[in-house]
């Protein structure tokens, strides 16, 4: 089944069925179905984990069915609930109901009552799961550290601004020791393994043109990258769930090289940046209300912080 939106799914089915024969008969009760299937579940991409990350669904068939030389009309329903297997949620694993009918039209010389079939069992969907990004560091971790040994200063400090480089997220640049050895940008924070922009970047309605409103925002990051020479950024673009995966994908890798090139056009070299898009892949909140999807429409910055020692090429 292909994907409309994490709620909906539609494709062809086909069934094989076969039923023991009676003692009375010679041969197994043996259909063939063939059809369309649209199936409503909870969106597999939801963050949650554990129980929160079940996957209720309902789907529904229209079949044709063919039983030894008779061919018929069908109609399944079925309800189920999926549990993730692991973390990349490529494999579903869950129980399911399902009810089939097969219709009987008035044929002389033949019972003519429908054919109704419940089953019930395990169901195992194979997806191509999920991208999940790697965990940030304990709160304890990221907070800047308030003490620090006196010995740490024997370590080298490129800057002098007496943040040794093994914690300074900002070697090449004076900044203070509660903020990681950064300077205090205006519109970008230095985190971990990212630059957070204080302000959302804007382009043009289903398109990757930016708009002016974005441009301050995008030039204090060069400022950022241009005082810090050792950093290798990866500009990623994100999109909420409305529209095809298709369309997404391409929207949000355009979206992100637009921000690439904006970069190179104000000086980054372009071997420092790569871009990459993950369509709705990624969502930071929930596609299910207006603001979720506002948030999740986004382009974030990761970045390698390459420590470099004095001397080194």
């Amino acid at each position: 089944m292909w994907g409309l939106t994490p709620y909906l799914d539609l494709g062809p089915s086909a069934t094989f069925l076969m039923l023991p024969s009676h003692a009375d008969l010679e041969e197994a009760g043996i259909a063939w179905t063939f059809g369309g299937s649209v199936r409503f579940k909870r969106p597999h991409t939801s963050p949650d984990e554990g129980l929160s990350a079940l996957s209720p669904w309902v789907d529904a068939d229209v079949l044709y069915v063919r039983t030894g030389g008779l061919n018929r009309p069908g109609l399944a329903l079925a309800a189920g609930l999926s549990a993730p297997l692991g973390a990349a949620r490529v494999f579903w694993l869950g129980p399911f109901v399902r009810y089939l009918e097969i219709l009987q039209p008035n044929r002389a010389s033949y019972d003519n009552h429908d054919a109704k079939i419940l089953s019930v069992g395990l169901s195992l969907e194979v997806g191509g799961g999920v991208r999940r990004r790697r965990p940030m560091a304990v709160a304890a971790a990221e907070a800047p550290p308030s003490v620090v040994n006196r010995d740490v200063y024997v370590c080298p400090d490129r800057d002098h601004d007496d943040v040794p480089d093994k914690v300074d997220r900002c070697p090449d640049v004076v900044g203070p020791l509660d903020n990681w050895g950064c300077p205090a940008y205006q519109k970008i924070v230095i985190k971990k393994d990212k630059l957070e922009l204080k302000e959302k970047l804007y382009f043009a309605w289903n398109q990757a043109v930016l708009q002016d409103v974005s441009f301050p925002v995008l030039d204090e990051v060069v400022t950022a990258l241009n005082d810090n020479k050792s950093w290798r950024v990866q500009v990623e673009g994100h999109t909420s769930s409305e529209g095809s995966d298709d369309h997404n994908q391409t929207l949000s890798e355009k979206r992100a090289e637009a921000v690439l090139d904006y970069l190179v056009a104000h000086g980054i070299d372009k071997q420092r940046l790569v871009s990459k898009g993950f369509a709705s892949s990624v969502p930071r909140d929930s596609n299910a209300t207006a603001a979720g999807r506002e948030s999740n429409r986004r382009v974030e910055f990761v970045v390698n912080f390459n420590i470099v020692n004095d001397g080194s090429n």
